[in-house]
């Protein structure tokens, strides 16, 4: 467990208590809030530091998701120095538009980030964007894994998961 990071996700009040319903739709007794830990500059560089620390060799690009891991991403591609694309939830309808935005190559290996981990739905639609394009996708990074089957729907894709923070840690540890 990484108790420096846990101790931050709390200290900055990233993890709630109350009533929440998630955007999976179930209902929930905490929520860990991605953007109180995404816009606190020092939790941001020790997410993007445990990030890059987690890049395996070969891989070519960082993807973020639209909206939430965009900050995730591109801290994690200042501290590793490998470019990174956002993967959007659809096209915007306009510009380019593109689903990927970004530069890459068909054939490159792309690590998903993903801020918290539910069911995983934003993280497979993001892993099929980037397969659709050519791109090889067979690891995903997230902040916090709720452990309510997310992890599982990814590995019956192919894809692995490494979490910085299980929610059984987030909630067990006390300081």
């Amino acid at each position: 467990m990484d108790k420096p990071l846990v101790d931050m996700l709390k200290e900055t009040g990233a993890v709630k208590f109350g009533d929440f319903t998630l955007s999976s739709g179930r209902k929930s007794n905490y929520y860990v809030d991605k953007y109180v830990f995404e816009t606190n500059p020092s939790c941001l560089e020790a997410i993007g530091e445990r990030i890059a620390a987690q890049i395996p060799q070969g891989v070519k690009r960082l993807a973020g998701i639209e909206i939430g891991s965009i900050p995730l991403a591109a801290i994690a591609s200042v501290k590793s120095g490998i470019p990174f694309v956002i993967v959007r939830k659809e096209k915007k309808g306009y510009g380019t538009n593109k689903l990927i935005e970004g530069v890459y190559q068909k054939g490159d290996r792309v690590l998903v980030i993903e801020d918290v981990v539910t069911t995983a739905k934003g993280a497979l639609g993001a892993v099929h964007a980037l397969r659709d394009a050519g791109l090889i996708v067979d690891m995903v990074v997230c902040v916090v894994d709720r452990e309510e089957g997310g992890r599982e729907n990814l590995e019956k894709e192919g894809v692995r998961v490494a979490a910085l923070v299980k929610a059984s840690e987030l909630l067990g540890y006390k300081p």
